[in-house]
């Protein structure tokens, strides 16, 4: 992995900080992994880890599921968080926590796939089109799989996205740049988040998949990309961040891991 050089000093509230390479190192284990942080105020970014990589383009995963919530909001079909968005079609599917009644909170928080595919199809691919346009996502190609297009699967086109570009989309959602109400805003946000500290509240959205050669995960172990994206809003200010790992086996939870190490040790959460 190759980390950018140096020390990143910030004053934070408290004290001096610092993120150094052997702690971005250390937080990833060792993988390939990139970790883009944005202050949303002014626009300051800093880029620990593998910087090549944070102007690669990849698949988002079930990062997609917070435009795909934001466009179901605006577009009136997605509900309170805690009214049911999906009702479990009795299909036993690999992961657990898909097995059963869906609200948004709920299939949010375990990025139940066929939830938001069920989603998708609601809003449809005319719709989608033109919001994937209004909110300069990525490359905004559907791919042809209107009920699919974030997730890579062999041998089929998936919409892409840099890790900087992640973190810029957020900051403009933050700061009222997208076409979109602000209550939309703030109910996506409360569905987000992941945790909290003395500095601040952690938002996010994971994200899992798999970029080799068979059709895509079925279980676990069937991973080689992990995705976590999101915001720190604390201390009067919004950090957005995006952090992606890369390698057999990684997953989301490393990508949560690497990001909650490097927000720590810089003082930021």
């Amino acid at each position: 992995m190759r980390v950018t050089a140096g020390v990143v000093l910030l004053t934070t509230g408290r004290a001096q900080a610092e993120v150094t390479a052997e702690t971005v190192r250390a937080a990833f284990g060792g993988a390939d992994g990139v970790f883009v942080l944005r202050d949303c105020a002014d626009g300051t970014e800093r880029v620990f880890g593998s910087a090549e990589t944070a102007d690669i383009a990849f698949g988002p995963c079930s990062t997609f599921k917070i435009w795909n919530s934001l466009i179901g909001l605006e577009e009136g079909v997605v509900g309170e968080a805690d009214e049911i968005l999906w009702e479990w079609d009795g299909e036993e599917r690999a992961f657990p926590g898909w097995n059963e009644d869906q609200t948004w909170r709920s299939a949010f928080a375990v990025s139940c796939v066929p939830a938001f595919q069920e989603l998708a199809r609601k809003i449809g691919p005319e719709r989608m089109q033109t919001w994937l346009e209004k909110l300069d996502y990525g490359n905004k190609d559907q791919c042809g799989r209107p009920d699919a297009f974030w997730l890579p699967r062999a041998g089929l086109g998936t919409i892409l996205i840099t890790p900087r570009e992640q973190v810029r989309m957020i900051c403009r959602m933050l700061n009222g740049q997208l076409p979109v109400r602000s209550e939309s805003v703030a109910r996506l946000a409360e569905v987000m988040k992941l945790g909290a500290t003395e500095r601040g509240i952690l938002h996010g959205k994971t994200g899992s998949g798999l970029r080799g050669e068979t059709g895509g995960p079925s279980s676990d172990a069937d991973f080689d990309m992990g995705w976590l994206v999101g915001f720190v809003d604390g201390g009067g200010r919004k950090l957005a961040y995006a952090c992606l790992v890369l390698g057999p086996g990684l997953r989301s939870k490393d990508a949560r891991r690497a990001t909650e190490e490097i927000l720590r040790a810089g003082g930021w959460w």
